[in-house]
């Protein structure tokens, strides 16, 4: 665990332009996952090569998303979210600009790479949002953020069917890369870095070793299907990412700064959150494999629904507008009941549309009421995770713990898409010499869904309780504080929590000083035996939380307060124990 660093003089500042351009910097990054994906049929012909080869254009981009994800979240707890931000996009940018000048297999390979590259910006944005914004605005705004990957695919989808229909198929790459510039844009012009940094180096050699993980487990997930899932290979890569984890996390575990605080992972806030992600993510890529096919197969079939590409892309369309309407309905679900709720009813709205969707299968206006159902409950879903990661974790590991959560729900949709594509193509028809999915894969892939969701539900039910986020109060009781300030007993609002340390065990006697934007003490505490802290604060604004214990390295805690008679509950965790001299 590593503490905190903030300039306390320095403002948070929540700008009317922070929320709408981090979701369309998101929104533009999640494009890039499916902004192939109405070509994905043709792309052998077009660059001039075998299909399995020509997978490798999907994979790559897959593959550099999941590797960048968790460290470019901690670059930018070291170094700055906004900067990590916007060389993301740039990264993307380039890789949109190397695609569409070429049509040569490798030089794709690498372009689709580098756009994958970007999918760093989801955490780095919801950090951005937890450091700028007051809690009464961060819960709709993380809610939005978070939704933003699915909303991007969903709304990507026709738009680049109608592109590659009418016109080179380069094109899409060009219209990524002016994306890519206006977010830069935009991000320089309205959107503030954070002041909060977390102290220590960049662990190259944890990020060398996940990199190596995550591409051996991956590889064979996404590929197996190909190679076959008994092969040697398929078999050794599992068996060398196993290993190459394996000896990560012991590594990581002794690094006094790692790449991923694994403590703070197991903790069971973190570890379900995590678990359940992964499930939410085979369920959101389910329905993104299924229902495209499903329209555009030929009526002749006699379960194709014979509709055009991008027919067939607006029926899906509303998958990602309904996710991106139901953030301002999270906010208000989660203030009232908290994330854990509002992730089991996503959930539970999740496996409801799969079911209902089994026997939906019959006309196109049916397909929109199952992206309509499953958007809904899938925006719940999504809006849920980072609240619920942000409560569990110190600011210092925000970008990092997004990151990684971030990373599950890839790892999600990578066994959604290997598993479904086996089964659709296990149980395909051959027609013609040309294999055709039937209606029982469909169904199959949707059982397969809802199994996930469910598997995804028992997850959330180890959560704990409602708790608020981490020193930001997305769901802040509304409590009257009675504390101790430099001015003696005061009855108003404030910040409260408890002191824990490295492995979450409460801390008596901690001394918790309040430091107000100009650097001076604006109050102070001790923690009673349980851990247990209350500060009163003189007003609305920024505040640093600093903490001392014996045996314990020191925090610096950023925080804001909305003012009025709120309390902000703001969890405190402390470093590892300290060394004697």
């Amino acid at each position: 665990m590593t503490p905190t660093t903030a300039d306390p003089r320095t403002p948070r500042r929540g700008g009317s332009g922070i929320v709408p351009v981090l979701a369309f910097a998101g929104i533009v990054v999640a494009v890039m996952q499916t902004l192939l994906v109405p070509v994905i049929k043709d792309l052998p012909e077009l660059l001039d090569t075998s299909p399995g080869n020509a997978t490798w254009v999907m994979t790559s981009t897959l593959l550099a998303g999941a590797v960048s994800t968790p460290i470019m979240g901690r670059l930018g707890d070291l170094y700055g979210k906004r900067r990590m931000l916007i060389a993301s996009l740039a990264v993307m940018v380039v890789g949109s600009l190397v695609a569409g000048f070429t049509s040569d297999l490798l030089v794709m390979i690498v372009g689709r790479a580098l756009q994958g590259f970007a999918m760093g910006a989801i955490p780095l944005g919801i950090g951005l949002m937890r450091d700028g914004l007051p809690p009464e605005k961060l819960g709709s705004a993380m809610a939005l953020m978070s939704s933003s990957i699915g909303v991007g695919g969903g709304l990507a989808l026709p738009v680049a069917a109608l592109v590659a229909q009418h016109a080179d198929w380069h094109a899409l790459f060009f219209a990524s890369a002016g994306l890519g510039v206006l977010a830069i844009l935009l991000t320089l012009a309205l959107v503030p870095e954070s002041p909060m940094r977390a102290p220590g180096t960049f662990d190259v050699l944890g990020a060398l070793g996940l990199s190596a993980g995550l591409l051996l487990f991956l590889l064979p997930i996404t590929k197996g299907g190909d190679w076959g899932w008994t092969s040697g290979t398929t078999l050794g890569l599992f068996g060398s990412a196993a290993a190459v984890l394996l000896l990560w996390g012991v590594m990581e575990l002794r690094v006094k700064a790692p790449l991923v605080d694994l403590r703070t992972t197991a903790r069971p806030a973190v570890l379900f959150t995590n678990l359940a992600s992964i499930m939410v993510g085979v369920a959101f890529y389910a329905v993104s494999l299924v229902l495209p096919q499903l329209l555009q197969l030929p009526a002749s079939t006699g379960h194709g629904l014979g509709q055009s590409m991008v027919v067939a892309g607006l029926c899906v369309a509303p998958l990602g507008l309904t996710m991106m309407f139901t953030a301002p309905v999270y906010a208000r679900l989660s203030a009232r009941y908290g994330p854990k709720v509002t992730l089991m009813t996503g959930m539970l709205i999740i496996a409801v549309g799969y079911g209902a969707g089994l026997g939906l299968m019959n006309a196109a206006w049916q397909t929109v009421v199952i992206a309509v159902v499953l958007g809904a409950g899938i925006g719940l879903a999504y809006s849920s995770l980072p609240a619920l990661i942000i409560g569990a974790v110190p600011a210092s590991e925000t970008g990092a713990a997004n990151g990684l959560n971030t990373l599950m729900r890839s790892i999600g949709t990578s066994v959604s898409s290997a598993v479904i594509g086996m089964v659709l193509a296990n149980t395909a028809d051959q027609v013609g010499g040309v294999a055709v999915p039937t209606m029982y894969g469909f169904r199959v892939s949707f059982l397969i869904a809802t199994g996930a969701v469910l598997l995804g539900l028992v997850f959330a039910a180890f959560l704990p309780g409602r708790r608020a986020a981490t020193g930001t109060g997305a769901g802040a009781e509304e409590l009257r504080l009675v504390a101790s300030s430099a001015d003696g007993p005061v009855d108003r609002a404030g910040f409260s929590g408890r002191v824990l340390d490295a492995g979450g065990v409460p801390v008596a006697r901690a001394k918790v000083t309040l430091i107000d934007r100009r650097g001076r003490q604006a109050g102070a505490t001790l923690s009673s035996p349980d851990g247990a802290y209350a500060l009163a604060v003189p007003g609305e604004g920024a505040y640093v939380l600093a903490v001392t214990a014996d045996g314990h390295g020191p925090l610096a805690s950023g925080a804001s307060h909305p003012g009025g008679t709120r309390v902000v509950r703001t969890d405190l965790a402390l470093p590892g124990a300290t060394v004697p001299a």
